[in-house]
């Protein structure tokens, strides 16, 4: 080896670097402008995924909240059990027997077929002003919650695409597959 190469190659370096911050007369750079157009799109993109995201992650709590609050807050509701005597089409029929104070005795009551099984008695909230009963305990809260697990998982293909976040898409398609999975066992 020639023992000048090594410092002949710094400063070489060290001219290309001086020559890349300063400008020259007549020459216009043109990487900023490009650099910030570029900013601009991403910017655009994360903020447009950040609220499609968000957007379906509302429309998840607002499709799951017009009935976990049923099933969730009781006191003070309607409760009692059903037994399941009748199914038709997405509906499920029988007697309600009230077991909370207040409530009264009906001869038929109407439930979702999705959550119950003919020929079983179910423990039941009455939803107010209605013949329609919703199912309690463990089970009816995590089917209340169903469609916000859907929406768990849409909303990671979303982050995972739009935003590029593996992790947090993970997590979300992580966190909608176990409501879901727990929902499926529970009933």
């Amino acid at each position: 080896m020639i023992p000048a190469m090594p410092a002949a190659a710094a400063t070489a370096r060290s001219r290309s670097r001086q020559a890349r911050t300063t400008r020259k007369p007549g020459r216009t750079n043109r990487k900023p402008a490009r650099t910030a157009s570029f900013a601009a799109l991403r910017f655009g993109r994360v903020a447009t995924m950040g609220a499609v995201t968000v957007l379906i992650l509302i429309a998840g709590v607002w499709a799951s909240w017009s009935t976990a609050p049923y099933v969730m807050l009781t006191k003070g509701r309607e409760r009692g059990t059903v037994e399941v005597t009748r199914c038709a089409h997405d509906t499920c029929s029988g007697p309600y027997t009230p077991l909370s104070a207040g409530s009264t005795a009906r001869d038929r009551v109407e439930i979702g077929s999705a959550v119950v099984h003919k020929g079983r008695t179910y423990s039941v909230v009455v939803k107010p002003g209605t013949d329609e009963v919703l199912r309690s305990g463990p089970a009816g809260i995590l089917y209340a919650w169903a469609p916000l697990g859907g929406a768990l998982l849409l909303a990671s293909v979303v982050v995972a695409g739009g935003l590029r976040l593996a992790r947090a898409a993970w997590v979300l398609a992580g966190s909608g597959v176990a409501l879901l999975t727990a929902a499926f066992l529970a009933l």
